[in-house]
């Protein structure tokens, strides 16, 4: 039984991974990476901006990985290994008052505070 079950996790690291249709197994050497995490809020920084899509951009191949704010603003997005630039969506209205700068991903890494804060253009 122990060797089954050894056998069965050594199956599981060599698993076939998918994002954005691009396949990349355990050999690959972008499967290893990290995660990227931060918030987006308003310049008072006391209204969380949730429902937002954040996406890190791969500054090397444009490879898009996105993920959507919680209700808190929070977001985070699992990546390969590389540079990634992060953009935040918009609605009419807004402009961007803080970006994060651009960011390195390595083994394991996790890469919080990678904050955006958004005006918004109050109706009068």
């Amino acid at each position: 039984m122990a060797i089954r079950v050894a056998v069965l996790g050594f199956a599981l690291c060599l698993s076939v991974a998918c994002h954005h249709g691009r396949l990349m197994n355990a050999g690959d050497k972008q499967a290893v990476g990290g995660t990227i995490a931060g918030s987006v809020t308003t310049t008072d920084r006391n209204v969380p901006l949730a429902g937002r899509k954040v996406t890190a951009v791969d500054t090397d191949n444009g490879m898009r990985f996105d993920a959507t704010t919680g209700v808190n603003g929070g977001y985070t997005i699992q990546v390969p290994r590389g540079r990634y630039r992060l953009e935040v969506e918009l609605r009419e209205g807004e402009t961007i008052a803080k970006r994060p700068a651009a960011t390195r991903i390595t083994n394991s890494d996790l890469d919080a505070r990678r904050d955006f804060e958004v005006t918004v253009k109050r109706g009068g």
